[in-house]
């Protein structure tokens, strides 16, 4: 097969006329002429250098790099179905169309309006009819085929309901050459009042194609969505490309301008042409005049006028059984018999996403920018400079086209940069519409404002309070926060104001749905549930009415009340068997909880609310890998309530030095520990004060200064020991037995070991239990015992699988893998560190996930692949910069000599340099899939 031309291109489109009636009558011999027609036309595409991109059907999608070439192919096939013999009953006839250029390639497609013209121009003709554009027919002209000439068949008006375009037909002596009247918008015979469109219609080739099946299958059809997504521009496409099936026409029914819901049959009978009769209704009279014709009626902009468009649908239903309805709303009208759509945003690029001028052009969204951009300064490009600004601004857009064309309008005096820089203040930048739209398209806060001044009080009141929300909500927080019951121990008060409605927590459901239905608040699955999200532009306008009535602070106390509760359940959950689910649903909820944090950083009386907040999160920021963020947000909660005296602010602390220590800063980790250890002894807090000495232990374990370890966790022993707190001491002859293990002391490693293992048994604690397990198995493994040291970290294994607890058995499933590397069993060590892997990416804990890929790639050197192993380290590394946990000091040495083994192995420095550069250019999943690959032969 020829290669896939790109860039500028040449389409021949094909299909077969009147296909599916021939299927339905004659299907046996229609099976034996799509055989000949098929084996037809591949034979013309391979002979003339086409390449099939695609087939829909009996369609066919051919890109040819040569105009000369697409014609060439066109008429040979149209020759050789003309001189063919075909079944009597089944004679083929193929309608073609050419055009030219410049497309996007993705995924063996392509992309770009001229792939959208070609299908216009296809629609335009007739079997056995060639049809090219201007452009491939200035590039064909002077290289046609002997005998072969181009009539010219004058301007015309495809449906996409653009410009014009002149339209040229390929003849030939031997092909027939006369036709009816193109099928474009120009032609007498297809009746329709589809005004001109003045810009090109981009993207939405999939809502277009769902639309039309969907109207193959029920008579009413409502596209639904909230203002600005573009719902008018594609009913109007989408009838276009229906005309040839409505023999009476279709008709555009605008409503906008109707403000009383008698005048709406009155509206739909001046559009089509029908007079009053005297002692009649004019409903009746309107029912009795279309029924029987043969018609596609576009009720556009019903939302205001529901009743009564309500009424007029139903009665055509029931009466007119050849005419179908399509209509524009922003919620469905809500009778038998109808199908909803929701028209969606267009598509968005990642920002978050390295993003570059050739990446960004697959999005819907950012097409449509550049189209209007360039109408309003036709220097405007697309660089790899200003990419990742017109990635953020179509995103932070939501997609939603009217949105965007007034973003791209500011192109005549500001830079993309400045457009994205000046988002915060959207309802101030995105003005200055066409002159000539409706009043509610010139500017972005004028389209929102038609759509909640639709809004009942008590719709308006629950629309502002889920403002405060950020990155989506639950039923139940809506509940929660935005009712005008107290809420948990905060009991925040709602001050009365006869501005806004009162709501009960049983309102909020049904005012949701009421919201969802009418395209303000999108409802998304979520696992087993469903989550509630308001378009970033909805939620802007909405959260600045809800501050505007004055009782802004109290929606953002209550929706810190119920975060801060929700953390603090969270915490003692975030180690053993519940770990996942809720590192899960806290990540949901974080930019929720980064909302919340932000507003007692702000608000009068909360900072001691936010040290809370903050205070519980830090295990989640450690495993979760934000340790940065977990810092600063730490060091902010602190600084705002600076109480000395604070069990919270020696929590927030002890948090925060555990973090600083993850990240190698270990002096300002010593400072934040004995801050904190301050406070524990000013407070008399035995078991805190034992735990703080214990994490100063642990951070010279860290720093592999074991003569300073050793002290600190004895005197936290002792702590321990004279408050009987049996599972602590546990934990610590643990802690104990590493120093030992560290310092060479086998033996005392191992009695340490035990007799922590024997109190976590006579505590019924299988978890201790399982961690003694496993760190007996590490010593046994150190000495050589692999039989000993698989025994005990399978058993290990055993309890944390039958307790759920995924990090334990990430952290078994990592130390059975050393210990068969290390016996030679590359199978089996690959086996386990691939299932580790996958738990440490399904629990989100960076900083795990790194150790598994230096895993994979200490085995990937092992087996005598260095390049990918360097790969692997260079990915690792990155990772750990990102997160800010270098690897720990005391394990350094070993790590360096690793990585200069594998080196050293390859014997091209160069080489070894590039692939560790490639993995630090890696994403995050991109690094895990590379590793998951490794292979041991």
């Amino acid at each position: 097969m020829t290669a896939m031309p790109s860039g500028t291109v040449t389409f021949l489109f094909t299909d077969i006329e009147g296909s599916t009636k021939l299927w339905e009558a004659h299907s046996e011999s229609m099976r034996l002429s799509l055989a000949r027609h098929d084996a037809v036309l591949r034979e013309a595409i391979e002979r003339h250098n086409g390449h099939l991109f695609k087939t829909v059907g009996d369609a066919f999608c051919v890109a040819f790099t040569t105009a000369p070439d697409a014609v060439r192919a066109a008429l040979y096939c149209q020759m050789s179905l003309v001189t063919g013999s075909w079944p009597k009953e089944t004679p083929i006839k193929v309608r073609m169309a050419l055009h030219t250029g410049a497309v996007e390639t993705r995924d063996n497609d392509y992309f770009g309006p001229p792939v959208n013209r070609v299908a216009r121009l296809l629609a335009a003709g007739y079997g056995g009819q060639s049809l090219l554009s201007q452009t491939a027919y200035d590039l064909s002209r002077d290289s046609l085929p002997p005998g072969a000439e181009i009539r010219c068949l004058g301007e015309h008006r495809l449906k996409d309901l653009s410009r014009a375009e002149t339209i040229f037909q390929l003849c030939h002596p031997d092909l027939p050459a006369d036709f009816p009247p193109l099928r474009s918008l120009d032609n007498p015979d297809l009746k329709h009042n589809l005004p001109q469109q003045v810009t090109s219609f981009v993207g939405r080739e999939k809502e277009l194609a769902e639309v039309s099946t969907l109207l193959e299958r029920a008579r009413l059809l409502t596209l639904t969505g909230s203002g600005g997504t573009g719902k008018t521009r594609l009913a109007l496409q989408a009838a276009a490309d229906m005309l040839d099936g409505s023999g009476d026409g279709a008709w555009l029914v605008e409503f906008a301008a109707v403000a009383d819901q008698a005048l709406v049959p009155q509206t739909v009978a001046d559009v089509l042409g029908i007079k009053e009769e005297a002692g009649k209704p004019i409903m009746q009279t309107l029912i009795d005049r279309i029924n029987g014709r043969v018609m596609l009626v576009l009720l556009d902009n019903c939302e205001h006028l529901l009743e009564a468009c309500a009424k007029l649908a139903d009665s055509i239903l029931r009466q007119c059984p050849r005419v179908l309805i399509l209509a524009t709303s922003r919620e469905g009208l809500g009778i038998s018999g109808e199908q909803t759509y929701r028209v969606p945003s267009l598509s968005l690029p990642n920002p978050k996403l390295r993003q570059s001028a050739a990446s960004l052009s697959q999005y819907e969204a950012v097409r449509l920018f550049v189209d209007r951009a360039l109408l309003a300064r036709a220097d405007f490009s697309v660089t790899n400079q200003n990419a990742p600004a017109l990635a953020s601004i179509c995103h932070r857009l939501d997609g939603i086209p009217l949105a965007i064309e007034l973003a791209a309008a500011r192109i005549r005096s500001l830079s993309v940069e400045d457009i994205n820089g000046k988002l915060d203040q959207r309802f101030r930048l995105l003005t200055g519409g066409s002159r000539t739209a409706l009043p509610r398209h010139q500017t972005l806060r004028s389209m929102i404002d038609w759509s909640y001044d639709l809004l009942n009080e008590t719709e308006k009141a629950l629309l502002d309070r889920v403002s405060v929300f950020a990155g989506g909500w639950t039923l139940e927080a809506a509940e929660a926060v935005c009712s005008d019951e107290p809420i948990g121990s905060m009991q925040v008060a709602v001050e009365r104001s006869e501005r806004t409605a009162s709501l009960l927590p049983d309102d909020v459901l049904d005012l949701l749905s009421s919201l969802c239905d009418k395209n303000l608040v999108a409802v998304e699955p979520s696992g087993s549930s469903v989550r509630y999200r308001l378009l970033e532009t909805v939620r802007q306008y909405a959260r600045d009415r809800m501050m505007d009535d004055g009782r802004g602070s109290t929606w953002r106390d209550r929706h810190l009340g119920y975060f801060m509760s929700l953390a603090e359940e969270a915490e003692p959950q975030l180690t053993g068997p519940r770990q996942q689910t809720w590192l899960e649903r806290l990540e949901t909820e974080h930019d929720n909880i980064r909302a919340a944090l932000e507003w007692s950083g702000d608000a009068n009386g909360s900072a001691g609310l936010g040290l809370h907040l903050a205070g519980a999160l830090w295990r989640f920021w450690l495993i979760r890998g934000y340790l940065s963020e977990g810092r600063e947000r730490l060091s902010r909660a602190l600084d705002k309530d600076p109480r000395s005296d604070s069990s919270g602010r020696s929590k927030a602390l002890h948090g925060m030095a555990v973090l600083s220590q993850k990240q190698g800063d270990y002096a300002s980790a010593r400072n934040l520990y004995l801050e904190s250890l301050a406070i524990r002894r000013d407070l008399g807090d035995r078991v805190g004060i034992a735990a703080v000495i214990g994490n100063l232990g642990n951070m010279a374990f860290d720093q592999g200064d074991y003569a300073a370890v050793k002290p600190l966790y004895e005197e936290c022993l002792a702590i321990f020991r004279e408050l009987g707190e049996r599972g602590s001491i546990a934990a610590v002859l643990q802690n104990l037995g590493h120093v030992a293990h560290y310092q060479g002391d086998y033996a005392s490693a191992r009695s340490l070991r035990e007799e922590s293992l024997a109190i976590y048994r006579e505590l019924g604690n299988r978890q201790g239990i399982a961690s003694s397990l496993n760190n007996l198995g590490s010593g046994a493994h150190f000495q050589g015992d692999y039989a000993a040291a698989v025994a005990l970290q399978e058993e290990s294994l055993t309890i944390f699988r039958e307790l759920g607890d995924q990090g334990g058995i990430a952290y078994s499933l990592n130390n059975l893998g050393l210990a068969a590397l290390d016996q030679g069993n590359n199978a089996a060590a690959l086996s386990f560190f691939r299932e580790s892997l996958a738990i440490k990416r399904d629990l989100g804990d960076r900083w795990g996930i790194a150790y598994s890929l230096e895993a994979l790639a200490k085995l990937a050197a092992t087996v005598g692949q260095p390049l990918q192993a360097s790969q692997i380290w260079g990915a690792a590394e990155v990772l750990r910069e990102a997160i800010g946990a270098p690897v720990p000091q005391h394990e350094r040495s070993a790590y360096q000599q690793q990585v200069s083994s594998a080196r050293t192995l390859h014997g091209d420095d160069n080489a070894f340099i590039s692939a560790w550069a490639e993995g630090r250019a890696m994403s995050i999943d991109a690094a895990i899939a590379s590793a998951m690959e490794v292979a041991v032969g």
